[in-house]
């Protein structure tokens, strides 16, 4: 897949990743233990053993999730779209002593991979980049195992576009419409990366509704298992700042769902 979306992406997180952003930067800091508590496992009522499973870090290239679940006994693949996201992976495994395969290509296009190929497709925040979710959700659905999860983290629909800046003096202020698709860009926030060392375009999002987005994975066949809003929680956040905002708008989600068929966990070989 070569479109312009892919392109736009593709040029805009090697910047991020020659600009160290945060996103780009492998966690060299983890055990066990820490590697969980990372994940949130616990939290998203993910409480089996990992050792073995076969998992996909979706769009997840940096060396952050997948270090973690390679510390876990996890047998990783990263999918990304930009190779020096996924020479982070590649640097984060040398580091822990561990293996994990990479592959470069677009969340949309998993035609590299065999069917039911992974118990736990792990994706986080790149959705919005695509416009269409369901392209993606397609996708997933044949690469998952019957029984498998896919746990996704993604722009909270009601709030796509709106940020902290959007404070007025009461509240924040909702312009757009809210349709399926629209296009949103806007800065990214001051703490992504040294704005004095490098200067990338923002980042171009489309809005995904959840009505799109909960009748596409049911349609596939995926069961939802857990639903998270995430937020700052900081009640002493001043109005106007980016805590603040999220407690009143909380700007993303966190789903688990689990692929219709066999509830056994554990990939039997």
């Amino acid at each position: 897949m070569n479109d312009d979306v892919h392109r736009y992406n593709r040029d805009r997180w090697e910047a991020l990743a020659a600009a160290d952003a945060l996103f780009t930067r492998p966690r060299l800091d983890l055990d066990a233990a820490a590697a969980r508590a990372y994940l949130r496992l616990e939290q998203l009522a993910i409480t089996e053993e990992l050792t073995g499973t076969r998992v996909l870090c979706l769009a997840g290239g940096g060396g952050q999730q997948s270090a973690a679940f390679a510390l876990l006994g996890a047998d990783v693949t990263v999918l990304d779209i930009s190779p020096g996201q996924l020479a982070r992976d590649r640097v984060a495994a040398e580091h822990y002593g561990v293996e994990t395969r990479t592959v470069e290509g677009d969340m949309r296009d998993l035609s590299a991979f065999e069917a039911a190929s992974f118990d736990l497709v792990w994706h986080p925040y790149s959705l919005t980049f695509v416009p269409d979710c369901r392209v993606v959700f397609r996708e997933v659905a044949r690469v998952t195992r019957a029984g498998g999860r896919y746990y996704l983290m993604c722009a909270n629909p009601f709030f796509s576009g709106l940020t902290h800046a959007s404070w007025n003096g009461e509240g924040y202020t909702l312009k757009d419409p809210y349709v399926n698709g629209a296009r949103t860009s806007y800065p990214d926030q001051e703490w992504v990366y040294d704005r004095a060392e490098a200067t990338i375009g923002q980042p171009v999002e489309y809005r995904q509704t959840l009505s799109h987005l909960m009748n596409g994975l049911i349609g596939e066949g995926f069961v939802l298992t857990f639903l998270s809003e995430i937020t700052a929680g900081d009640p002493e956040a001043a109005p106007g700042s980016w805590g603040h905002f999220t407690d009143v708008a909380p700007p993303w989600l966190e789903l688990v769902w689990r692929l219709k068929g066999s509830c056994q966990w554990a990939h039997v070989g």
